[in-house]
């Protein structure tokens, strides 16, 4: 019997898939000039099934990720002990989760941006159903998004963004529905890695 999307969408499987997994990581060194930041993919139990967390960033002058949709996180500081401490600080920072107090599910492949000089980690967690957010200024919005939605096809896009001034023709996820924001660069790469891990790729991006 052939398994549907839904059937790989539970805790219990997406925990083997993550703790089983070995992430291909980025010597830093074969990447000069590039900064390194770290991010959390966060799980939880919904109504709808296993939900992934989305925050829409802020908008800022000069920030490249100004109003994207992301996962928390953020740049590497001298002080962090570790790049997995970073997606913590930065979680707690940005939406007052503490990620030490939740279970660790495993780390994905490192990405390297495509239009800019970073480097960025992913590691998720799968946190309480009950556990509230507090974003600070740096969010404007958070929402969770079942697996479901993600594979469906009828949300794949190819979708032109502008990036520091220039038009781009990218795959995106709409998320939000029509003319907010949709979900495309580095954070797409992950989803896209994440959902490959659990066994449900995404499904292809619709050619116009």
């Amino acid at each position: 019997m052939q398994r549907t999307p839904e059937s790989f969408f539970t805790l219990k499987h997406l925990r083997a898939a993550l703790a089983s997994y070995q992430p291909r990581l980025t010597d830093r060194s074969t990447w000069p000039g590039h900064t390194h930041a770290s991010v959390a993919l966060l799980l939880r139990e919904g109504r709808c099934g296993v939900e992934i967390l989305f925050i829409l960033r802020a908008e800022f002058h000069g920030d490249p990720w100004s109003g994207n949709i992301a996962f928390p996180g953020g740049h590497i500081e001298a002080d962090d002990e570790t790049v997995r401490a970073a997606a913590e600080r930065e979680t707690l920072e940005e939406i007052g989760i503490d990620l030490q107090q939740e279970e660790f599910l495993g780390r994905l492949d490192d990405v390297a941006g495509a239009h800019l000089p970073v480097i960025v980690s992913c590691f998720s967690y799968r946190v309480a159903t009950s556990t509230p957010l507090f974003p600070n200024r740096e969010i404007n919005e958070t929402f969770w998004v079942p697996l479901t939605d993600l594979a469906n096809p009828n949300r794949q896009r190819l979708h032109y963004v502008m990036f520091r001034g220039e038009q781009l023709e990218r795959p995106a996820i709409d998320l939000l529905g029509p003319g907010r924001t949709v979900l495309w660069g580095i954070t797409y790469r992950l989803v896209s890695h994440f959902m490959q891990l659990t066994g449900a790729p995404l499904p292809p991006t619709p050619i116009p």
